[in-house]
């Protein structure tokens, strides 16, 4: 009897967990549920009140979006400047990550804590000198000032990320690695960033997500030449009107890369965060 009680309190908690989960995803997914329904809608379903539910769904909005030469100019230009700003993220980061982790050197948690500050920083502190910065030499309006600033807001979060998994990996591996013959740069690519993929999978997946969804520093320091997708959509926002197809769609589209990216790599990241996590 006890037992049959207790195994109904069981399927009971297990019930309610299910419906809980279901609700907050529901909720979670809403907002992209809703942005995606305003962009299959015509003008005037879109500005219906109360919303209409059901509605014959068009795609003239995305049709608008990608006649738009201004908006594919800008994809292109989000996508530059994410790889590029990743590339040289990790490329800065993960040996950066790896001394900090492995040797010992004057004031090293220090400099660990400011570059950890930096992070810190709320990101419109700098925005201001870092534009008079660009202007004074030329570069407003470039491609490469803002990979320079998306390098500066992602590299501690690399470097934080990547040091707590080298500091993880047994010293002893490298060390055996070394007594076969193993020069400490080969040790540190041939044993150390194997057994760290998952983690610089991770890291590179959040910094990727940040850089292309960066939208202050393109708004502020990017003209018509260098401007980002994230920027170009506000373009839809006017004084006089907001234009709710369109700014849906390109929403939507803005969206897409970053799904598929994850999509991609989810297992990666899966075991990245996990492992994070566990050696926390």
């Amino acid at each position: 009897m006890a037992a049959g009680q207790l195994h109904k309190r069981e399927k009971l908690k297990d019930r309610l967990a299910f419906v809980a989960t279901l609700i907050i995803t529901v909720i979670m997914l809403f907002p992209i549920l809703w942005m995606l329904g305003i962009s299959l809608k015509t003008r005037i379903d879109a500005l219906a009140m109360p919303p209409r539910w059901f509605f014959r769904p068009t795609l003239e909005n995305y049709k608008l979006v990608f006649a738009n030469s201004d908006f594919l100019h800008g994809f292109e230009n989000s996508l530059i400047i994410a790889v590029c700003s990743l590339a040289l993220v990790l490329a800065a980061g993960v040996p950066a990550a790896y001394a900090l982790a492995r040797f010992k050197f004057t004031r090293k948690k220090d400099i660990a804590f400011w570059i950890l500050s930096t992070r810190m920083a709320p990101p419109v502190s700098v925005l201001i000198p870092f534009y008079l910065m660009f202007r004074s030499v030329g570069l407003t309006d470039t491609k490469f000032a803002l990979v320079i600033m998306h390098v500066t807001i992602n590299l501690a979060l690399v470097i934080w990320v990547m040091r707590s998994f080298f500091q993880e990996i047994p010293r002893e591996l490298e060390e055996a690695a070394l007594i076969d013959g193993c020069t400490p740069l080969s040790a540190f690519t041939r044993i150390v960033l194997p057994l760290s993929a998952n983690g610089i999978v991770a890291t590179a997946i959040l910094g990727f997500v940040f850089s292309w969804n960066e939208l202050m520093f393109a708004l502020v320091l990017a003209g018509g030449g260098a401007k980002t997708a994230p920027a170009f959509v506000c373009n839809y926002i006017s004084y006089q009107e907001i234009i709710w197809g369109q700014l849906a769609a390109s929403g939507v589209i803005v969206s897409v890369p970053v799904l598929i990216f994850i999509g991609m790599v989810q297992k990666y990241l899966v075991r990245g965060l996990a492992l994070g996590a566990l050696k926390q």
